[in-house]
């Protein structure tokens, strides 16, 4: 089944599942080899931390290392544990890099840290025995997002460390770009000719900068490797660019009661929404605890969320709440919803990008919020 496919049917799940969320992964594997052949020669990664941006890592990074890639980036030594399981021979890069005393057991798992500063660089060549040197690492270097990595000043002491130098073994120099979703903004060309100069300064290692949006600004961006994340999961951050991948996930909840409300009723705590004209308005069978924001509900002066129903957009009325959200359906065409029937929170005409801007934030979250209640139907033409 195609990700176009899931807008003509309706979600697979069990009789007593309240929602369900399905996970297209032949799509994640098409992302991955798109990317990948955009960049090519540069290799590609992809990143799989928080638990595969919460699509499931179990099922989403078996799917990518079958479509080929061998360079994966988690955030924490965990995550590191339990993507070796599932990546034989590949390499894991932790991002979060070594929090004190804990080099010797992300050494032991055979994944690499990036290291983001001298301390780190210290605890690692500590592994360093009998004239070898440690295991290889990764160097986080900051170009002027001030976040992590190490600046040049703290890059020239480390190097200038013959015998510290000598213990490490620096495979890849990484940096993140601030405004990679923005192609003209100044600040990415800044960062460049900055992580040309630091790069240069090690150059033996390969080098990293592109993440999903960077590696949309051309070659010069691309060097040895680049890392998308949010791309492989067919989010589309930058609003002027489209990158070439395919939506990957339809989050789908069910109606649980559908009632008419007078003119003048009000919807929700706080009262926050009052009908101007007579509504018909669904219950659906989700709410915060399932990660809809609670600020998505529309009119009244607030956001503007909605839900799809058979690809028409119904407004979220009234406070979103733990495990219940109002959408008022009185303009719905065709037959009338019902209790049991299904609307997407995400889906066909209702993307990422739509979802977090409604609520007054990002696809990211979007994805990364979803709950754990939700069936998870991973569709796979393997399977």
């Amino acid at each position: 089944m195609s990700s176009a496919d899931l807008r003509h049917v309706e979600p697979d799940a069990p009789a007593g599942a309240t929602g369900v969320i399905t996970i297209d992964l032949p799509q994640i594997r098409a992302n991955w080899r798109a990317l990948a052949q955009r960049v090519a020669p540069a290799g590609c990664a992809a990143v799989v931390k928080a638990d595969a941006y919460g699509l499931g890592a179990v099922r989403i990074i078996p799917a990518l290392y079958r479509a080929g890639c061998r360079n994966f980036f988690v955030a924490t030594i965990d995550e590191a544990r339990k993507a070796q399981g599932y990546t034989p021979g590949a390499t894991i890069y932790v991002l979060d890099g070594i929090l004190p005393g804990s080099a010797a057991d992300i050494a032991a798992i055979g994944a690499r840290p990036v290291m983001t500063g001298i301390e780190e660089a210290r605890s690692w060549a500590a592994l360093a025995a009998g004239g070898v040197t440690a295991p290889p690492a990764a160097l986080h270097v900051d170009t002027g997002l001030h976040r992590l990595g190490i600046g040049e000043a703290e890059l020239d002491f480390l190097l200038a460390d013959d015998g510290l130098v000598r213990r490490l073994d620096i495979a890849l120099v990484m940096s993140h770009l601030a405004c990679a979703d923005e192609a003209g903004h100044p600040m990415n060309r800044t960062q460049l000719e900055a992580f040309r100069r630091l790069r240069a300064k090690v150059p033996k290692a390969r080098a990293s900068l592109a993440a999903s949006d960077g590696l949309m600004l051309g070659r010069d961006y691309h060097f040895d490797l680049v890392r998308p994340g949010y791309a492989l999961y067919g989010g589309q951050a930058s609003p002027n660019r489209t990158t070439p991948v395919g939506p990957v996930v339809r989050v789908s909840v069910r109606i649980l009661q559908v009632h008419e409300v007078p003119a003048g009723g009000t919807i929700g705590y706080s009262a926050s929404y009052r009908a101007l004209t007579p509504r018909r308005i669904a219950t659906i069978a989700a709410g915060y605890a399932d990660g809809v924001f609670r600020h998505a509900s529309a009119g009244n002066g607030e956001t503007g969320g909605a839900v799809s129903i058979r690809g028409q957009l119904a407004p979220i009325v009234g406070r979103v709440s733990m495990d219940l959200v109002t959408v008022d359906i009185t303009e719905i065409e065709g037959p009338l919803p019902g209790r049991g029937d299904f609307v997407d929170l995400v889906g066909p005409g209702l993307p990422l990008e739509t979802v977090g801007s409604g609520a007054g934030s990002i696809g990211y979250e979007v994805l990364t919020r979803l709950g754990a209640r939700f069936h998870r139907n991973y569709v796979d033409a393997d399977d």
